[in-house]
């Protein structure tokens, strides 16, 4: 029998076949305008980061896509250039196409979901990575040919190089197939360099919930957030599993982390909401609890933000 995975607290994303018909009844009920995207870097750094083996930076490749360049190693999160999502087709290019990338190092996996795992993308990877994947992902993995691969149940850490890599709660929930619910882990990635002190905390996809918290109290001194923001639409279905903007802004300030850089939204329609209206409630919540606005960094797609440079 396979193991079932739990939220703290066991909170539950069960939803009944009468809600998810209220929400698509909602769903063709509401006009939204999806002209109107998250834009494009202007002047892509793209041989500067294939080139680059000494500079920490981060680059939003799109969704909870990022390429984190920190000592000497390449990392990617969640790497999906993926054109579709079920039906939906893909609502903007990936800031860098996967065929520029430099040779991949390390990849983080939060959970199993389509739009967090594709592996049509990592086929595509340069180099020959390590995987960092959630309990009970590796089998798939490594029926794939990826023997390189480390699975993680909460708080376990790993060393990689000068690099400390730690496996953090988050509330959500998974599924790849209709008889595999929750049969494998989820949950974030705290990146901590050792001679910097550098630390990056990839939150995955994940509702607001006690662990921000918790995770403060481990980790007292957190750099950078990937704070997901998007699919929050409608909140009364999509709350357990997936945090709204304010929510966003009230675990960051929980965390007692440096800076935010907002994610999981604008790629896909995963929900009801559009990605310019999750950065706009953003930034109002922001300007609303009097946050210092140099803490918020917006990337636009294929965006870099050199970490030495800060």
């Amino acid at each position: 029998m396979r193991k079932r995975y739990e939220n703290l607290d066991r909170v539950e994303n069960n939803h009944s076949f009468k809600a998810l018909s209220q929400w698509r009844k909602e769903r063709r009920a509401k006009v939204k305008n999806l002209t109107i995207q998250i834009p494009q870097a202007e002047n892509k750094e793209i041989e500067a980061l294939q080139l680059n083996r000494d500079k920490a930076s981060i680059t939003w490749i799109g969704h909870s896509t990022f390429l984190i360049q920190l000592d000497g190693l390449n990392i990617l999160t969640d790497p999906v250039w993926a054109k579709w999502q079920g039906t939906d087709k893909r609502l903007t290019n990936p800031g860098i196409a996967i065929e520029e990338l430099p040779e991949i190092d390390m990849v983080v996996i939060s959970h199993g979901h389509y739009d967090h795992l594709d592996f049509g993308s990592i086929r595509r990877l340069k180099g020959n990575p390590t995987y960092y994947v959630p309990h009970g992902l590796r089998g798939l993995f490594v029926k794939r040919g990826y023997h390189k691969t480390v699975e993680a149940n909460w708080w376990d850490s790993f060393a990689n190089q000068n690099l400390k890599i730690t496996f953090v709660p988050a509330q959500h929930w998974t599924r790849r197939s209709l008889f595999d619910t929750n049969s494998s882990h989820w949950g974030g990635w705290i990146i901590e360099e050792a001679s910097s002190g550098k630390t990056i905390y990839f939150v995955g996809d994940t509702g607001y919930f006690r662990g921000f918290k918790e995770i403060a109290k481990r980790f007292h001194s957190i750099n950078y957030v990937l704070m997901p923001i998007g699919a929050y639409e409608p909140e009364w279905f999509m709350k357990t599993s997936h945090i709204n903007p304010e929510d966003a802004a009230k675990a960051f300030r929980e965390l007692n982390a440096s800076t935010f850089i907002p994610m999981h939204y604008g790629a896909y329609r995963l929900a009801d909401d559009t990605g310019p209206e999750a950065l706009d409630r953003l930034y109002k919540e922001w300007e609303h609890l009097k946050l210092n606005k140099e803490q918020l960094r917006v990337l636009d797609i294929g965006g870099t933000l050199w970490m030495d440079a800060e």
